[in-house]
């Protein structure tokens, strides 16, 4: 069976994985999902991340994050999905939990936070939501 969104699929394992206290997840690979990975690994939300070449597609394994026993990721939130697009200006780029979390932007420049997106003068899609 295909996949209509294998980025809400990621989000939604490591959710799942957080919810349950797993130290690590494993994920299809994919170009987008493994450049969503690093940003959060940049921006601290998990520990590490590992590819394994163990099939053609391959598999990501995120070690999540923990401190003090809570974890450091507490919400994934998918706003532009394959029915509804969300496309933002470099004006309009929403800010999460008022600077607490951030927003993850598909830009011309490649994926990053919003704030760096702002920094650039750059607007695109509005991937995710996470704080």
């Amino acid at each position: 069976m295909n996949m209509t969104d294998p980025v809400a699929d990621m989000l939604t394992r490591i959710r799942n994985a957080v919810t349950a206290r797993h130290t690590r997840v494993l994920i299809p690979a994919s170009k987008m999902k493994l450049a969503i990975a690093r940003v959060l690994k940049e921006e601290g939300y998990i520990k590490d991340i590992e590819i394994r070449k163990d099939n053609p597609q391959g598999t990501l394994i995120l070690t999540l994050r923990y401190v003090d026993k809570k974890p450091a990721l507490t919400q994934l939130k998918r706003v532009s999905k394959p029915g509804l697009r969300v496309y933002t200006k470099r004006t309009d780029i929403p800010r999460v939990r008022g600077g607490l979390g951030i927003a993850i932007l598909s830009t011309p420049q490649g994926l990053m936070t919003g704030n760096s997106a702002f920094k650039q003068g750059l607007g695109g899609e509005v991937i995710c939501y996470v704080w």
